[in-house]
This record gives structure tokens, sequence and C-alpha cells, in this order.
């Protein structure tokens, strides 16, 4: 018995350091995505080009992530998990490079096509071995961990990313991560097992992904899919594009300043999904928390929007413009009221058969990430139109209507 015991100790401890290393993955992901939202004036004055397209040149790295979803998970059905994670981290550290060597528009968007199918399955990687290792219990304790995790590198793109553009230029960002990449490999390499090849669906990728497609406009998941498509997509493009320049050239902050409050907005979204997933087993009523959690975070980037110069909230307050300690508090709220959006993965499989809750998973993981990538394109045309203050009105519109379809095609026992 106690030889038993001590193998299953030392199997769980295997596990736990097999996830944690592929979920520092997922952290290099996301540092990597939010690189620009500290360093996007530095990078467009490099290349002669104007921010604003230089914000919309940068989704390019969404629609490549959104894109290689789905022929990444088939990947892993097929090889497993650890020689795709490998094979990724490969590609992450020469995207990294070539976005750090990049000497105009061009090479830095092959950069990011690169950066955006190697970080695709970053995510997918952890979750697939949580999910075939462990109950289903566990696995929803470790789900929240891993992307807890991964949100460490977002906390990494804040103040420190900004102490080392200011000292060392942008091109270092993409130069560490790169020196991150390598070692996050080796320490995949090392702890994470070999599992043998599953072959669950021989079908194309094509073929998987006009089945993914389909099942997201399906009535069932309509409503989802639609909130799906604006909620991921309202903090990652703030937080990884336009939150650094709105407190920069709107609110006067240095670069390390802003990153403080990056920081801040950071640590909301890491605390928020636990905080929201104690909330939803309390109250039970899914639905009503994800809708209204979701139009206060329209609210509240509206706000954010009318506190600039000569706005009706600074108008009504008798100042120029709100002082950044009021973005800091808005910004901390957005970040706990979006964290709501793990829940709609829970809604999805609820409201399909058990067969096809996988395609429904996949389905809400493309709007997230299909969605980001179409807002972070025409936030860029947007400001380059009317300024910084009409793309959080944007946002906030683009917010209250995915609530409003999501009320409309789901119903309150769903």
């Amino acid at each position: 018995m106690d030889a038993a015991s001590d193998n299953a100790g030392d199997a769980s401890r295997a596990l736990i350091f097999a996830l944690v290393a592929l979920a520092c993955g997922h952290m290099l992901s996301t540092l990597l995505r939010t690189i620009p939202a500290v360093s996007l004036d530095l990078m467009a004055a490099d290349f002669r080009i104007e921010p604003q397209a230089l914000a919309s040149l940068t989704s390019v790295y969404h629609f490549a992530f959104a894109a290689s979803q789905i022929p990444v998970g088939a990947a892993m059905d097929r090889f497993g998990v650890r020689p795709v994670s490998l094979g990724l981290l490969a590609g992450t550290v020469f995207g990294a490079v070539a976005s750090g060597f990049a000497t105009g528009p061009a090479s830095f968007a092959v950069g990011q096509f690169m950066l955006g199918v190697a970080t695709s399955g970053m995510l997918m990687c952890p979750m697939t071995l949580a999910a075939k290792q462990l109950s289903a219990a566990r696995f929803g304790l470790w789900s929240g961990a891993i992307l807890s995790i991964g949100n460490i590198g977002m906390l990494l793109s804040s103040s420190p990313l900004a102490f080392v553009i200011d000292n060392f230029g942008w091109r270092a960002g993409f130069w560490i991560s790169a020196l991150g990449g390598i070692l996050v490999a080796l320490a995949v390499f090392v702890l994470v097992p070999s599992q043998p090849a599953e072959h669950k669906d021989d079908s194309s990728p094509l073929s998987q992904m006009i089945e993914v497609v389909r099942l997201g406009l399906s009535r069932p998941l309509r409503g989802v899919i639609a909130l799906a498509l604006v909620s991921l997509a309202s903090t990652l493009v703030l937080r990884g594009l336009w939150g650094g320049p709105w407190l920069m050239e709107i609110k006067g902050l240095t670069r390390v300043e802003a990153g403080n409050q990056l920081g801040a907005f950071t640590l909301a979204m890491i605390v928020g999904p636990l905080l929201v997933g104690m909330i939803d087993r309390r109250l039970g009523h899914r639905r009503e928390l994800v809708a209204g959690t979701h139009a206060v975070a329209a609210l509240l980037l509206a706000l954010m929007a009318l506190g600039a110069p000569h706005f009706p909230v600074a108008w009504l307050f008798g100042a120029t413009v709100m002082p950044p300690y009021y973005d800091l508090v808005l910004f901390v709220l957005i970040g706990l009221f979006t964290s709501a959006q793990p829940l709609l993965f829970g809604m999805s499989r609820q409201l399909v058969d058990a067969q096809v809750a996988g395609k429904a998973l996949a389905a809400v993981n493309l709007a997230f990430f299909l969605g980001t990538a179409l807002m972070q394109s025409v936030t860029g045309a947007v400001a380059a139109f009317a300024g910084l203050p009409a793309v959080l009105l944007f946002m906030a519109a683009a917010l209250a209507f995915g609530v409003l379809i999501f009320l409309t095609y789901t119903t309150s026992n769903s």
C-alpha cells in the first residue's frame, strides 16, 4: 500500500510539473500578444508609419491565432501534446526573433503571423493534458490555475516590460521572449510525458473547421458566439493595444506609470475568474450573471472614454480631463466584470448534445480570438479617423450589442 501510495504521489507531482511547464507556454503567449500596448509609439516611429496603421497590422497575430485553432487541436489528437507543444515553442522562438529583427511593416507582419500560428495552441496544450489526466473536479481547479498562470504574462508586459523598453528599446521585449521560449521548451522536453496518438478524428482540418463554424452559427449557440466575439476582444484589445496609448497620450503618464496601471488591470483579470466562479456556484443564474457583468463592462468602457479632455464626464466634474486614478479604478473594474468570459464555455456545453460538446468549445474559443482579431483591425481604423475616445466608445457599443444578441438567443434556463 505504501509503495502504491508513493507511486501515485510521484505521478501526481509529475503531472503538476508538466502542467506548470505547459502553462508557462501560455504565459509566454499572453506576454507576446500584449507587447504593443507599451511599445506601439516606438515601433511605429521605427517603421515610419502611423501608430493607428501599425495597430491594425498587429491584428495579423490574432487572425493567424484564430485560424490555427482547429488544425493545432487535430494535431494534438494525432501526435500527442508533447511533440506539438515542442513544435509550437520552436515556432514561437523563431517568430519572436523575426519580430525583434523586423525592419518595416512587412517583415513585422511576417513575425506576427509566425507568432500567431505558433502560440495558438499554448492554452490548448495544458488544457488537453489536464482533461486527459484529471477528474472533472480537478480539471475545473486546474483550468483556472492554467489561465491564472497564463495571465502572469500580461503582468510581465506591464511595468517590467515598460522598464525594459525605456532602457533597451522595444526589440528587447521580443528577444527576451525568445529566450523565455527556449527555457520553456527545455522544461517541456524534460517534464511532459510522451503519450500515444489517439487519432480521434481522421477528417481534414478544413472539414473540421466547417463543422465547428456550422455548429457556432446554429441557433442554440448563436447568442453565446455573438457575445464571445466581443467579450475577450474588449479586454485583450484594451490591455494589449490601446490601454498604453490611452494612458500616455490622453492622460500624460510615463511608460512605466502606464505599465503600473495596466498591471493592476491584469491583476483584476487574474483574480476575477475565481470570484465570478464562486458567485456562479452560489447564485446559479449563469445567463443573467454573464449578461449583467458584460453590460456593466460596456458602461465602464463608455465612462472611461467620456473622461477624455472636454468630454461630458470631465465637464460634469468641472475638470479639463479626468485624472489618471479615475482610469485606474475603471481598468480594475473592467478586468473584474469581464471575467465572466469562461462561463461562456460552460454555457456552450449545456446548450448542445454531449457528442458535439468538444466542437462547441472549439467554436467558442474560435469566436474569442477571431473577434479579437476583427476588433483590433477595426479599432485601428476608428483611431485613425476619430481618435482614442472613439475607440473606447466603439468597443463599449460592440460589447453592449453582443449582450443584446446574447439575451435574444438564450433563455433563462440556459
